[in-house]
């Protein structure tokens, strides 16, 4: 593409493009979003690493999830059938969780709800990857009825230790 790795840093350039699949963006749409000269040398980036994808028959674990909702979202026949195959979700760490694994598992579970979710919105630690905290904080408003139940006691650190995390996670 004739672009220099000092200004487009590979790694730099694969975050933005994860980045943009975790939030259901596609690389035609990021093209046509995408305004200046950096914005557009990522979007061609992206188109061009979408091609190659293609071409070798391949795709990264962003793919995985963007095109699993997609799938689910644009085919009601494939969505039912794997609403109706799997009735039951678990998400452990589900404060890590980012939009489009949310996204994921709103098209999973269709109208029935039965979802199980652990998590801990004091430990959310993947925010650089995308991982969305909203998604644990809203969980009682996604899924109204839902029973929570809270694992107080800690059976793997001191009491000290635990006061002393909690007093700085207070100030958070």
């Amino acid at each position: 593409l004739g672009l220099t790795g000092s200004q487009f840093a590979p790694r730099a350039q694969m975050r933005k493009i994860s980045n943009a699949k975790n939030k259901l963006i596609s690389a035609d749409t990021f093209a046509e979003r995408a305004s200046g000269y950096f914005e557009t040398g990522t979007a061609n980036i992206y188109k061009l690493y979408q091609s190659r994808l293609r071409e070798c028959n391949a795709m990264d674990f962003d793919d995985l999830l963007f095109n699993s909702v997609m799938l689910l979202k644009n085919s009601e026949e494939i969505g039912e059938r794997y609403r109706s195959r799997y009735q039951y979700l678990l998400v452990d760490e589900y404060q890590d969780t980012n939009h489009v694994q949310y996204l994921l598992l709103k098209h999973l579970l269709g109208e029935h709800n039965n979802i199980c979710v652990v998590g801990d919105e004091d430990q959310s630690i993947y925010g650089w990857r995308g991982a969305d905290i909203r998604n644990i904080l809203e969980f009682e408003k996604d899924y109204p009825g839902a029973k929570i139940i809270k694992l107080e006691q800690n059976y793997r650190s001191t009491t000290v230790i635990l006061d002393v995390a909690s007093s700085v996670i207070a100030n958070n």
